[in-house]
C-alpha cells in the first residue's frame, strides 16, 4: 500500500498539535493578563510543538519555514493572545535576521542560539531601547555603554527599556556605546547565566499585559569578547542594509494586530448570535443594522490581511519597499477600530471584564507604540509621493 504524505500547512507546523495549543494558550489568555507577568503556560505548549524552530533552518535542526509562514502562526497566535504573539514574532524577527547573508554575527555564535532553539524551544529578542533615547530607529547613541577591559572582555553598564519576553529568554542582545573617544555601536550576545544584571518589573501598560515588557539593569556585567556579535560606526551608513534586514519586523507585528482584529470579530459574532433581548425576541445577528456594521469589520479585517500577505510577496522584488511598514501601520489601525466598532455595538457587556472585547481593545491600542510608527510610515509615504508627483518644471 502506498502512503501518501499529508499537505503541507500554510504555516509549516502540525495543523491538529497547532489547534491544540492556541486553544491552550486562547483558555489562559486571561488568566496572563491579569498576572501581568511571562506566560510560562503558553510557551510550553509552543515549545511541545517546535513553534520557536520554525524559521530556524534544517540544517541546524529547525523546521525551516520562511517569512510568509511565520505571518500564518503570528497572526493566529495573536489571535489566541497577542502577549505570546509579540514575544514569539521578537523570537522570529532575530532569528530570521540571524540567516541573511548580510548578517554580522560570527558563524560560531548564529549556529550556538539557532541549534538552541531547535533542541531546546530556546527564545531570543534583542535590547535596544532606552526610556531618555527611544528607539535606535529614530536617531541617537545609547547611554548604556562597553568598556573594554585589560583581559579583553567587555563591561556593560547601563539600563535597557522594554526588554519583551525577558523572564523567558535564554538569549538577548545588548546596543551599546563603546566607552571610547569616538564612541561606536557595539551589540554583545549574552545568555541568562551571565551575572551582574537584573529585570526591573517597570511593566504596568493598558495591553499586552503578559508580554512581559520589563526594564533590565546592568551593573558591571562582564561579557567575553567572543560574545561581541556587531561593531560599527554609527555614521557608516549601514542603514540601509539593516532595514532590508528588518522588514520582518513590521510584517510580523501586522500579523500579530490582525490577529487581535480577528479575534474581537469571532467574539462578536458569537455575542451577535447568543444574545436575545426579549423587546426583539430573536438573536441580534437577525438585525439588518447589525449585518452592516459586522460587513465593514470584516471589509477592514479582510483588506489588511490582504496588504500583509502582498507586504510579503513584495520582498522578492524590492527588500526597501515600503509596503511592509504600511501593512503594520494598516493592521494596527484596523485592530483599532474593529475593537472600538465592536465596543460601541455591544455597549457595557464588551466593557465587562468577564468578556474578552475590553483586553482586545487594550491590546490593539498598544500597536501604536511599535515602531514603525504611524506618522514615521505616513510622513515616508507622503514624501515619495510628492516626489513621485514633482513635474520636471517644478524642478529647480
Amino acid at each position: 500500500m502506498t502512503s501518501v504524505a499529508p499537505a503541507p500547512t500554510a504555516h509549516g507546523l502540525d495543523e491538529d498539535a497547532f489547534a491544540a495549543a492556541l486553544t491552550l494558550i486562547a483558555d489562559r489568555a486571561a488568566d496572563h493578563d491579569r498576572a501581568g507577568g511571562f506566560p510560562f503556560a503558553a510557551f510550553e505548549a509552543l515549545r511541545a510543538i517546535g513553534a520557536p524552530a520554525l524559521t530556524v533552518p534544517v540544517e541546524f535542526g529547525g523546521l525551516g519555514a520562511g517569512l510568509a509562514q511565520a505571518v500564518e502562526v503570528i497572526e493566529r497566535v495573536g489571535a489566541a493572545d497577542p502577549s505570546v504573539g509579540l514575544i514569539l514574532q521578537w523570537n522570529y524577527t532575530n532569528q530570521l535576521g540571524l540567516i541573511r547573508d548580510d548578517s554580522p554575527w560570527p558563524a560560531d555564535l548564529k549556529e550556538l542560539v539557532l541549534r538552541s532553539a531547535a533542541t531546546d524551544g530556546a527564545l531570543i529578542n534583542g535590547l535596544a531601547v532606552e526610556r531618555e533615547l527611544g528607539s535606535l530607529s529614530r536617531g541617537g547613541v545609547p547611554a548604556t555603554t562597553a568598556t573594554r577591559l585589560p583581559s579583553g572582555d567587555w563591561r556593560i553598564d547601563g539600563e535597557k527599556a522594554y526588554a519583551t519576553g525577558i523572564s523567558g529568554l535564554t538569549w538577548f542582545t545588548v546596543t551599546t556605546s563603546t566607552a571610547e573617544p569616538n564612541p561606536r555601536i557595539a551589540t554583545f550576545l549574552l545568555d541568562r547565566s551571565a551575572t551582574g544584571w537584573h529585570v526591573e518589573p517597570t511593566w504596568n501598560h493598558l495591553g499586552l499585559r503578559a508580554s512581559d515588557t520589563q526594564s533590565v539593569i546592568f551593573e558591571g556585567t562582564v561579557v567575553p569578547h567572543e560574545r561581541l556579535v556587531d561593531l560599527r560606526d554609527p555614521n557608516a551608513g549601514t542603514a540601509k542594509i539593516r532595514r532590508a534586514g528588518r522588514q520582518a519586523l513590521p510584517l510580523l507585528l501586522a500579523a500579530n494586530y490582525n490577529g487581535v482584529a480577528i479575534a474581537a470579530r469571532d467574539w462578536l459574532v458569537r455575542y451577535l448570535h447568543t444574545r436575545v433581548p426579549t423587546a426583539l425576541g430573536d438573536s441580534l445577528a437577525t438585525v439588518p443594522r447589525f449585518h452592516d456594521r459586522v460587513g465593514e469589520i470584516e471589509a477592514w479585517i479582510q483588506t489588511s490581511r490582504a496588504l500583509l500577505r502582498q507586504g510579503v510577496a513584495s520582498l522578492a522584488d524590492d527588500e526597501h519597499g515600503r509596503l511592509p511598514a504600511l501593512a503594520k501601520h494598516v493592521a494596527t489601525a484596523t485592530a483599532i477600530r474593529v475593537t472600538e466598532s465592536a465596543l460601541d455595538l455591544t455597549g457595557n457587556p464588551g466593557l465587562d471584564r468577564r468578556h474578552p472585547l475590553e483586553r482586545h481593545h487594550r491590546d490593539a491600542m498598544v500597536g501604536r507604540i511599535h515602531f514603525p510608527q504611524s506618522d514615521f510610515v505616513l510622513a515616508d509615504l507622503g514624501r515619495a509621493a510628492l516626489a513621485a508627483g514633482r513635474t520636471e518644471e517644478a524642478r529647480p
